[in-house]
């Protein structure tokens, strides 16, 4: 599942590939995609006629939002135009978009398409359509209608993720340190690839009881997880998922990772071999002899 630099990656390219793109058909050719509004004519309907103003990210999600365009002679940039509520993103596990100038013939995973005035398609494709998509209206509340995103926690980029907040977090948890950077209810956007390579930054040892870590040890915890994810931002995001960019790239992180997907590979720095093992059900990689 592509993790938060993969997300950024495609929030920034949308952001500026999506320059003045005023919404003026949408085509939904797999239902399910659409999550909300439950009537996919209300998801098109409510989207026709927006122009896609700003897009954000909030851990995994994508959130661009919409300004209302009365006419095509309208005037932009839309600073005085009413807001009309946000298009909300998750991509899951196989989620990408395409941006197609003279749109062609979608490929049989096509899910929505969007198109401009002059036939530009911006187009969500999706192999094993698990990811979805929202039209909140400018009246309703994002984090009540998307659960998964009003329960999210602080971004690891934000003041609010510090040493004194894992320390607050951990403090009388017994799960594994790896599990808890899983959960995006304690910090928003970290994955497995991003889980594994933190930790190794770090010198922790996945397996270690959350309460167990000490305060230098969370100070380290925490600015490795930062260092790691700017690098990966970087790199266009990881090869190891199942994630293009707007032109169809991978990322090149994978080619950068020290433990996740090396086991049985030397470690970089002790010539230690990587090994393997699986957490709440994740493949977890780890130098025995480093992280400690």
């Amino acid at each position: 599942m592509p993790e938060l630099p993969e997300v950024e990656t495609v929030r920034r390219g949308l952001e500026k590939k999506l320059d003045n793109f005023i919404i003026k058909k949408v085509e939904v050719c797999r239902d399910s995609t659409v999550a909300f509004p439950k009537n996919k004519d209300e998801f098109i309907k409510g989207l026709q006629n927006s122009l896609i103003h700003k897009w954000d990210r909030r851990g995994k999600y994508l959130i661009a939002q919409l300004k209302e365009v009365q006419n095509e002679n309208t005037q932009l940039p839309l600073e005085n135009s009413q807001y009309n509520g946000f298009l909300v993103v998750h991509l899951r596990m196989t989620g990408y978009f395409k941006f197609i100038e003279n749109s062609s013939h979608p490929c049989k995973h096509t899910r929505i398409r969007f198109f401009d005035k002059n036939n530009n398609e911006l187009r969500y494709i999706d192999v094993r359509s698990f990811g979805q998509m929202w039209w909140i209206n400018k009246d309703l509340s994002l984090n009540k209608i998307i659960k998964g995103l009003g329960s999210l926690g602080p971004e690891p980029f934000s003041k609010d993720f510090d040493a004194n907040y894992l320390k607050k977090v951990i403090s009388k948890r017994t799960k594994s340190i790896k599990a808890i950077l899983l959960d995006q209810t304690i910090v928003a956007g970290i994955g497995n690839i991003y889980a594994d390579e933190s930790l190794y930054s770090a010198g922790i040892s996945p397996f270690r009881e959350a309460q167990t870590i000490k305060n230098n040890e969370l100070i380290k915890l925490k600015e490795s997880i930062v260092t790691v994810l700017k690098k990966s931002i970087g790199s266009g995001g990881t090869t190891f998922s199942d994630f293009r960019d707007l032109e169809g790239e991978n990322g090149n992180f994978g080619l950068q990772t020290n433990v996740y997907r090396r086991t049985g590979k030397e470690c970089r720095k002790c010539g230690n071999l990587i090994e393997r093992q699986k957490i709440t059900g994740r493949s977890t990689h780890w130098c025995p002899r480093c992280q400690k």
